[in-house]
């Protein structure tokens, strides 16, 4: 992190301890990241960017800007643009303007205190930077993971056959590439979690596949199948891939009620799955329930990404709620930061922060001692997904 990043996050954090800061200020380990748009960027999309659920334009009585997540750009990313602290959003947004979008998503990138990205490379198209790009911008390496979806879909779109589909799809698992670490189903969007979970027979997923491939025509093919999400997991299992699960939160293509990790318990209780590392992304408002899973199965992991961006200076509240109840081994950083830059920024930051006043008071009151704060600092910024996807140190 950069020597005037330290002041930036601290402000107004004069009560915790300076180990403890010295801690948060080391770099992260974004475990779960997109990447950031290609621009040219309108202040339209930018601010339907802000709204997790809502792909809308906004609406004349509102701006985003007047929310948890707007009001925490105007505090924490104005400064970077060289503006005052808390700039009004039409000022913040000339800035914006003046610098163009290359130089602004370089500085919040840069600034984010970020030394390895953990990509998934598979949602936004050519309204997104390359993963090569968010390397360069940022000067961070990327790892990425296999979006299973869409893997499976680009299998169906180059004409491999319903006969040939799982032995293809477990061969791009086996070999996926030296830079991808880990796969990734968005189940919960396409169909939720309240599945049949077990793995169904390859002749099964022949059968389905064929269906697919008949009302797809000539339309893109998006996989909307739940057998075939649950076959992808139960592939990437096989493959030994350390498995992501969208979880919680996110936009109005996900019913939220059907997407309660406490649904997955068919899933995470296989003998098999209980061989990978199992990651429940983002979670909220469902964190708690993610913390009990991480507790009850040995191989299951979580985060509070996303969520912290969207709910800002409410962050603190949230992270210590996913503090509650799961050992400090089995949770990691990420903020599935998804197009304005700013995000990849924020959540940074806010992480930061909110573990700085949460640690704090419990090391004030007596009830954490320093050096543990410290320690699970590291543990939960880097050192367990280094663990986890195999990292180099």
């Amino acid at each position: 992190m950069g020597s005037d990043a330290l002041p930036r996050f601290t402000a107004g954090l004069a009560d915790v301890p300076d180990a403890l800061l010295e801690a948060l200020s080391a770099p992260l380990v974004d475990h779960h990241v997109h990447t950031c748009f290609a621009g040219p960027l309108g202040r339209a999309e930018f601010e339907a960017s802000l709204n997790e659920a809502s792909p809308d334009p906004v609406p004349p009585f509102l701006t985003q800007f007047d929310g948890q997540l707007g009001f925490a750009v105007r505090r924490w990313c104005a400064p970077l643009l060289g503006l005052e602290p808390h700039a009004p959003a039409d000022r913040y947004w000339a800035r914006r303007m003046e610098l163009g979008d290359e130089v602004v998503a370089r500085t919040f990138l840069r600034s984010a205190g970020v030394d390895r990205w953990i990509v998934d490379p598979g949602y936004g198209g050519d309204r997104i930077v390359s993963t090569g790009t968010l390397a360069a911008w940022s000067g961070a390496p990327c790892s990425e993971v296999v979006r299973l979806e869409a893997l499976g879909e680009e299998l169906l779109a180059s004409g491999v056959s319903a006969g040939d589909y799982p032995a293809a799809f477990r061969e791009r698992l086996a070999d996926p590439g030296s830079d991808v670490v880990g796969a990734k189903s968005i189940v919960a969007y396409r169909c939720g979690f309240d599945l049949e979970w077990s793995p169904p027979d390859d002749s099964v997923v022949r059968a389905e596949v064929r269906r697919w491939a008949a009302a797809t025509g000539s339309a893109a093919p998006a996989m909307r199948s739940p057998l075939l999400s649950v076959f992808g997991i139960h592939a990437a299992v096989q493959a030994g891939l350390p498995v992501q699960l969208h979880v919680g939160l996110g936009d109005r293509d996900l019913d939220l009620h059907r997407v309660d990790p406490m649904l997955l318990l068919g899933l995470l209780r296989q003998p098999a799955v209980q061989r990978v590392p199992v990651l429940l992304l983002h979670c909220y408002p469902y964190h708690r329930q993610a913390g009990y899973l991480a507790q009850a199965f040995p191989s299951v992991y979580f985060d509070v990404g996303l969520a912290v961006n969207h709910v800002g200076v409410r962050s603190v509240e949230v992270v210590a709620e996913a503090l509650e109840l799961a050992p400090f081994a089995k949770q990691l950083y990420s903020s599935d930061a998804w197009g304005p830059p700013e995000l990849h920024l924020l959540g940074s930051v806010l992480w930061r922060r909110a573990m700085a006043r949460v640690l704090a008071r419990w090391v004030r009151e007596g009830d954490w001692a320093l050096p543990d704060a410290v320690r699970v600092v590291h543990m939960i910024g880097r050192g367990n997904a280094e663990r986890v996807y195999g990292l180099p140190r």
